[in-house]
């Protein structure tokens, strides 16, 4: 792994992603929740893949300690299920703003369950565009 990135939340039901970098600066990444806790998702997006579209929801907390690995050609989000939630990630490829991409959190092409309402967003990741396979 590469880069080590940390995220902090305040706010129950805070919504960060579904983030993933272009080719040929995708990523892998590793999560943990290492205060309060997270409903982490992957969405696989790689199109020659048998789990094309489908995705995987697991609880992070601080006191299970899981971690979970989002492959290379895969989206990342999370939902905080808890107030100060902090997480640290590694990633197999450090940061390229021109190579940031994602698809919208509630895209009925997921059919996402997350857990709790959304309460807190970002403008970036509220504007993310359906998921379209070109």
């Amino acid at each position: 792994m590469l880069q080590l990135n940390v995220g902090f939340s305040h706010t129950k039901g805070t919504l960060r992603g579904l983030h993933y970098q272009t080719p040929p600066h995708d990523e892998a990444k590793f999560v943990r929740c290492t205060r309060g806790a997270i409903f982490d998702v992957i969405v696989d997006l790689r199109r020659e893949s048998s789990t094309h579209r489908q995705w995987i929801g697991v609880e992070l907390t601080a006191e299970n300690g899981l971690m979970l690995y989002a492959p290379e050609g895969c989206a990342h989000g999370y939902l905080t299920l808890a107030d100060d939630t902090e997480t640290y990630y590694l990633t197999s490829a450090p940061y390229v703003p021109a190579a940031a991409c994602g698809v919208r959190y509630n895209d009925p092409a997921f059919g996402i369950g997350w857990p709790l309402p959304v309460s807190v967003i970002s403008e970036a990741d509220e504007r993310w565009p359906d998921y379209r396979v070109e």
